[in-house]
């Protein structure tokens, strides 16, 4: 690479971070369905047609700051989960669901970017499904080892779902009982729902020691798909 392609380049990343930096700024500010591509560039001082080449369209910064949302939380989610590499099944998914909700805490507006409400005249591209898949492979991560060392409590299924049981685990996870699989996907609902709640003040004036009470919920979530294990160290 030469010396001027390599500037060039690196201008290219701290150009585009700084685009980023300022959508962020505005959609704490005015919320993803006012994100305006020309405030953006009024703000950093370029011209429209400058910011262009770098996001064709308001859609195209959304998708990126999407994407960056959904891979910063999975890289919290994935972190907490390694360092508790050496503790119980119920342990580690416990440590998943904290850190989704410390980074929640952390940075409420890109978790309403991907959480909340949809942004009236998008649709996320499917670019966005690896980074959004990130927490739920790694929950489906911790149910398999279980599955495959200590085995699972099986949930129960009534006769009426098993069919769409059936059909989610086929696609999902085939070599997991169609039980967990639906108790997995409830569970991961459940999870983001006791966060939004939290996040977005349902939970003014109802729970109040609220770290505890999430804690409590996790380890419910956990129980609910099988993982049914005694604590073990700090998490008991």
């Amino acid at each position: 690479m030469s010396t001027t392609h390599g500037a060039r380049a690196r201008a290219r990343i701290e150009v585009t971070a700084a685009i980023k930096d300022e959508a962020r700024r505005q959609l704490a500010a005015e919320g993803a369905a006012r994100l305006s591509l020309r405030a953006v560039a009024r703000e950093l001082g370029m011209v429209s047609s400058a910011l262009y080449r770098y996001f064709p369209s308001r859609d195209d910064l959304l998708t990126a700051l999407i994407i960056d949302a959904y891979d910063s939380l999975g890289e919290s989610a994935e972190a907490a989960h390694d360092a508790a590499a050496d503790s119980g099944p119920q342990q580690r998914w416990i440590a998943v669901c904290e850190a989704v909700r410390g980074w929640a805490l952390d940075r409420p507006h890109e978790y309403a970017l991907i959480y909340g409400s949809p942004v009236p005249g998008y649709t996320a591209p499917e670019t966005t499904v690896p980074a959004a898949s990130r927490v739920g492979l790694l929950f489906f991560r911790i149910v398999r080892d279980a599955h495959r060392g200590l085995g699972l409590a099986e949930p129960s299924l009534p006769d009426d779902l098993r069919p769409e049981a059936e059909r989610m685990a086929a696609d999902l996870a085939p070599d997991l009982p169609p039980e967990t699989v639906t108790a997995l996907v409830a569970a991961w609902a459940q999870l983001f729902g006791l966060v939004g709640f939290e996040l977005f003040g349902q939970f003014h004036r109802v729970v109040e020691d609220r770290e505890a009470f999430f804690r409590h919920a996790a380890g419910q979530l956990a129980h609910g798909v099988g993982l049914v294990y005694p604590q073990r160290g700090p998490a008991s």
